[in-house]
């Protein structure tokens, strides 16, 4: 294990990590700074498919974060990359938003949003638009035992007012009413922290995965072999270390507290 001071590439969940829905923490924007000032790199790292990178720009611009799309991950950029190493599917049930389906169409993956007897895998996202027809259609195809894969296990994404039921919780309920699971691709399996390390070029030993969630961020860098920081402001509590789950190498109140700690001052 590296100390934390020597580490060089984060890679950043974003709610709840380094913002709550609308609302930056104060210490983000320090710590990004002096990230670059020391010739370092970060890259936000979402499950979140339900919104395009373009979407991400323009909502951390908003927030005062210059950024740019090469400064993204996200767990559709994981689905389209897994999806270019597999032989193709001949048709695929996008269920999700109409952003999701767009990205998936731009990539040149072949994509429905209406239950078609060409349909030979389902493919879920995050969907902030879901309707009971998606639910519908959804049973129908995975009866018909079409290959079933998903952006993230997320169980809630965070809010301002609380939580709504995320991707993995959806999943959840077509488990009950199919008794089907999907294959998930983002985190916390390690995709996306080896396309981070492949896309930036740094070694393992640099890279610190860091967010606010065990079961996804926290596990995904375990799995990818990196070192990990959880940080206490988002859905994460000190109870969830003693569940017995993904073992964190470090645990911050926040990302100032984590910007402290690699600044030397802890």
């Amino acid at each position: 294990m590296a100390r934390i001071t020597e580490k060089r590439l984060f890679l950043l969940d974003m709610d709840g990590t380094i913002y709550l829905d609308h609302t930056l923490f104060p210490g983000t924007i320090p710590f990004l700074e002096a990230v670059k000032g020391r010739g370092g790199r970060y890259l936000f790292l979402t499950n979140n498919s339900s919104k395009s990178v373009d979407a991400y720009v323009e909502k951390l611009g908003g927030m005062g974060i210059r950024a740019v799309r090469e400064d993204f991950l996200t767990s559709v950029d994981a689905l389209i990359a897994d999806l270019a190493g597999r032989p193709p599917f001949k048709l695929c049930y996008a269920f999700g938003t109409e952003s999701f389906q767009s990205q998936l169409r731009a990539a040149g993956v072949p994509v429905t949003s209406r239950l078609d007897d060409g349909v030979d895998c389902l493919l879920m996202g995050f969907d902030t638009e879901l309707t009971f027809q998606k639910l519908e259609d959804a049973c129908i195809l995975l009866n018909r035992g079409v290959d079933f894969i998903a952006t993230n296990p997320d169980w809630v994404c965070p809010t301002w007012y609380g939580s709504v039921p995320d991707c993995g919780s959806v999943c959840e309920m077509l488990y009950r009413a199919t008794g089907r699971r999907p294959r998930v691709i983002g985190k916390p399996q390690p995709a996306m922290a080896r396309l981070a390390l492949e896309r930036t070029g740094f070694p393992a030993e640099a890279a610190l995965m860091v967010g606010d969630r065990l079961y996804t961020d926290i596990a995904s860098g375990v799995n990818a072999g990196i070192d990990t920081a959880f940080v206490l402001s988002g859905e994460g509590t000190r109870a969830d270390l003693e569940g017995g789950g993904a073992c964190p190498t470090w645990v911050f109140e926040d990302i100032a507290a984590l910007h402290r700690a690699w600044a030397g001052e802890e």
